[in-house]
């Protein structure tokens, strides 16, 4: 069972998601969720308390999501990497989170939200991304990249590009075309190793 502060978070999260922090009223979360007021200040001093148990939420299971898919589809590093894609795009056409369909990256709509790289939103956003990035490391080390952290950081370019291209642009086949550019650097790196 859902514990009220579970279902807070949760309502919190498809709320700010979908319609944005700052524009996600207390209220309105409230009213969504059936908790009182006085359950939300027992769990959370603040709105920015809430926003950060959301992303956190969010960080958690889009990680989990992200892996999972990738560790399912493959099971050699250099295909998994790739399957990162076929993951962004089963996301971009709503199919991966039920329920939220694609509203873009709930860490990139909070960096942009909250502007000032000291707000703690924004630093989980950017946590987040690092996360993925070490993880991204990992697996190119495991296929024995040359250099695996800067073939990460240009893996999380593409994925962070197509993210932002299938959103903006609504235009989801950017998970595709991110893919081929990516198994281009990887061919490269190989016979460049």
């Amino acid at each position: 069972m859902t514990s009220r502060r579970d279902h807070l978070v949760e309502t919190a999260l498809q709320l700010f998601y979908r319609n944005g922090f700052n524009a996600t009223g207390i209220d309105k979360v409230l009213a969504e969720s059936g908790v009182a007021k006085m359950t939300l200040y027992k769990h959370f001093r603040s709105k920015d308390e809430l926003i950060l148990a959301a992303l956190q939420l969010r960080d958690e299971r889009f990680r989990n999501w992200l892996m999972t898919e990738m560790e399912k589809a493959a099971t050699e590093p250099t295909e998994r990497l790739l399957a990162m894609f076929d993951a962004l795009e089963t996301w971009f056409d709503g199919k991966a989170f039920k329920g939220l369909g694609f509203c873009g990256c709930a860490f990139v709509n909070a960096a942009g939200e909250f502007s000032d790289h000291a707000h703690p939103a924004h630093r989980v956003a950017a946590e987040h991304k690092i996360r993925i990035v070490e993880y991204l490391t990992k697996l190119c080390a495991e296929a024995g990249l040359s250099d695996p952290s800067e073939m990460a950081e240009k893996l999380a370019l593409l994925k962070e590009g197509a993210i932002v291209t299938a959103h903006v642009r609504g235009m989801p086949e950017a998970a595709k075309i991110a893919k081929e550019m990516a198994r281009q650097m990887l061919v490269a790196s190989r016979s460049a190793g």
